[in-house]
């Protein structure tokens, strides 16, 4: 039984105070996963106490928690495509068992991490992209390929980014970073500690920090002024780093192209890019 259905039918039996949070929650579970406990607790007219107790009713350790029960729930409307099996892949699965269940495993990472950050959040990341001076991308590990693949996706539309796969020349870059510019840290633990030392330097230099991390309680989390949110189920895969990479992916993608669309010489700095890397792919003349 989904969160959304467990809060639904306990509703009758209830305290007057948990009722009326929890039926917020059913009625509106959008705009939860939206709000911080403080939002929500201004919303239902109850203390952030109660939102937090009330999440620990339901068996959380906090209201985090039960945001990521709550958009897995909503995950679970979007509809699985015909053949798709879910499950953990075992390692006596046929070549047709593991293809379908990483497939779907991939699937629902991505839908469910749209799900999990409203537009409201991603027009925020937009606008502080759009008007840095500079923006500094870090992450460790998987991540940092994901910052690469930002990076040059960014270049190509004429920003200054700066991306190292080496963290210590990521915190020399950090170390540089004004208020004018902003740090875009990727760690779906959010434990990574050299991920987190750069994002805490750049906080320090009055940078603005965009962290993407998974919606767990997290240091790195503590230390934005915006979150994404990526959500990744990594056991069904047997990987560390397999679905958080494509959750990552999807965000970073659909930034760029939002970009786009607001930049009004986007295509000119793509088609100038494609040009100038076209020369490479030439054939040598005879």
């Amino acid at each position: 039984m989904s969160i959304l259905r467990k809060i639904q039918a306990t509703l009758d039996t209830m305290a007057p105070a948990d009722r009326q949070i929890g039926q917020f929650i059913v009625d509106n579970p959008d705009q939860m996963l939206r709000l911080s406990s403080a939002a929500l607790a201004e919303e239902t007219g109850r203390s952030q106490s109660s939102v937090v107790k009330f999440s620990q009713k339901l068996g959380y350790a906090g209201y985090q928690d039960l945001k990521l029960a709550v958009s897995e729930a909503k995950a679970q409307e979007w509809s699985v495509p015909a053949g798709m099996v879910h499950g953990t892949i075992e390692r006596g699965d046929g070549y047709i068992a593991v293809l379908q269940k990483l497939v779907a495993s991939k699937l629902a990472s991505m839908q469910q991490t749209i799900s999990a950050n409203s537009e409201q959040n991603i027009g925020k990341v937009l606008k502080l992209l759009d008007e840095a001076d500079r923006i500094h991308l870090a992450g460790v590990g998987a991540s940092s390929l994901v910052a690469r693949d930002f990076s040059y996706k960014l270049m190509k539309l004429g920003r200054n980014v700066m991306h190292d796969s080496d963290s210590h020349v990521q915190m020399a870059s950090a170390s540089t970073l004004t208020a004018k510019d902003v740090m875009f840290a990727l760690s779906h633990s959010g434990a990574s500690i050299e991920t987190l030392r750069i994002a805490e330097l750049a906080r320090q230099r009055e940078a603005a920090v965009v962290v993407v991390t998974s919606m767990s309680d997290n240091p790195l989390s503590r230390v934005a002024n915006v979150i994404l949110y990526t959500i990744a189920d990594e056991d069904r895969v047997r990987s560390s780093s397999i679905t958080a990479r494509d959750a990552q992916l999807t965000l970073t993608d659909l930034l760029f192209i939002l970009l786009v669309q607001r930049q009004p010489d986007a295509n000119d700095y793509i088609h100038n890019s494609e040009d100038a890397v076209s020369v490479l792919k030439a054939r040598q003349l005879s």
